[in-house]
């Protein structure tokens, strides 16, 4: 069948809640994309920063493999070898201490604001607690995620959403501090916002409400699920500023397109929130998705994935630096390590990355006027050059 023939046999039987890009995508390698046309396409998008490791690599799929010819569910009422594996190396990573696994990013938010709840109401027997997200973030779209979502164009058709959810600016502590009452459990913020703009925090506001959090025994939340594993040039965004959450939510290219995500907590938020009957599923941890996660930690460390991130960073910088100064409707770059953003102004972002498509070059938006840049980890310089020239083209 021709594209045209997919996308309309789709269509009869999808429910529209994606207005999808007219392209069907068959196959991939390394960093390329192919339709089912036999047209190839640079990826910068990572299927949305989830396939870190690229496309095919063979390490990876024997793995998944592998398992699948083992054992691929059996529920959370038994135990599992690569349960333990992935929670291992997950709890090593993130120098935390008890992980919680997950299908989606969204759901590890949904477990964290119980874990948040549950910890302020064995202090006080308290259901009045609050939480405080930030202005123009994203955490998902189930009811509770979408409420700690500060967007109101998600949450508009579907209030009432779950209460006890304040909203301060992001990257201004008084704002965030205006909002503290003594019924506030938990702040929560993703330590560079994705969908709201590439925005990294500053240091000085992640160090101010980790200080906030320890003097009020507020827990602090953080939403590494797209900035997470890797991306940055650090397993997780908060190590390169030395702030550690109490809770961390992470997915995408934790299992490098498996769906898979997790909740980790410290101990002392392990040892006093979430008990057995609190908090429950049925796919979460199953045999597959954690033979993924224990795989690409594998590859991370094999690759030095992280170590190569760190590397060409300056570079796809530069590069992004140097279109910034080339074109005035490029005004600025902002971004950390393989999450980059370029702020575009009197051109509609999304004619940008439209035209980018035809030219074989995968880019999205974030937010109304941003270009972002998410691609595989394993990018090299031949890559971004080559990213440069098409999104050149398309300008």
């Amino acid at each position: 069948m021709s594209s045209m023939e997919y996308m309309e046999r789709t269509e009869q039987v999808v429910l529209h809640t994606y207005n999808r890009f007219p392209v069907v995508f068959e196959k991939g390698e390394g960093v390329w994309l192919e339709d089912v046309d036999g047209k190839k396409y640079l990826d910068f998008g990572a299927g949305i920063a989830v396939f870190a490791l690229g496309y095919g690599n063979k390490e990876y799929e024997a793995a998944l493999k592998n398992q699948v010819e083992k054992l691929i569910h059996t529920s959370n009422l038994f135990y599992n070898v690569p349960l333990m594996e992935a929670a291992e190396k997950l709890v090593k990573a993130s120098e935390m201490d008890k992980v919680f696994f997950t299908n989606s990013g969204t759901e590890a938010i949904e477990g964290a604001i119980k874990a948040a709840r549950k910890y302020a109401y064995l202090k006080d027997g308290s259901t009045d607690h609050e939480i405080i997200a930030m202005n123009h973030s994203f955490h998902g779209r189930s009811m509770g995620a979408l409420s700690v979502t500060g967007n109101p164009h998600y949450q508009e058709a579907f209030k009432p959403l779950i209460g006890g959810i304040k909203f301060a600016d992001f990257n201004d502590f008084e704002s965030v501090k205006a909002q503290v009452t003594d019924r506030t459990c938990a702040i929560l913020l993703e330590v560079v916002q994705g969908e709201g703009g590439i925005y990294p925090a500053t240091p000085e506001f992640l160090n101010s409400v980790r200080q906030l959090c320890d003097e009020k025994d507020i827990l602090l939340i953080m939403d590494e699920v797209q900035c997470g594993m890797g991306r940055t040039g650090s397993y997780f965004a908060w190590q390169q500023y030395g702030v550690k959450p109490d809770i961390m939510a992470t997915a995408k290219a934790l299992g490098c397109g498996v769906p898979v995500g997790a909740f980790v907590l410290n101990e002392k938020t392990a040892k006093a929130s979430l008990v057995p009957g609190d908090h429950g599923t049925t796919y979460g941890g199953n045999p597959l998705a954690c033979a993924a996660v224990s795989k690409v930690f594998d590859l991370y460390e094999k690759l030095d994935i992280i170590g190569h991130v760190r590397e060409l960073t300056p570079y796809l910088e530069q590069k992004l630096d140097e279109l910034v100064e080339k074109y005035d409707f490029l005004t600025q770059r902002r971004g950390k390590g393989f999450m980059q953003g370029l702020v575009v102004t009197g051109r509609p972002v999304g004619a940008i990355v439209k035209k980018a498509l035809e030219n074989g070059l995968v880019l999205m938006s974030a937010g109304s006027d941003v270009i972002r840049f998410v691609p595989p980890l394993v990018i090299e310089k031949e890559d971004i050059d080559e990213m440069v020239k098409r999104l050149e083209d398309s300008f």
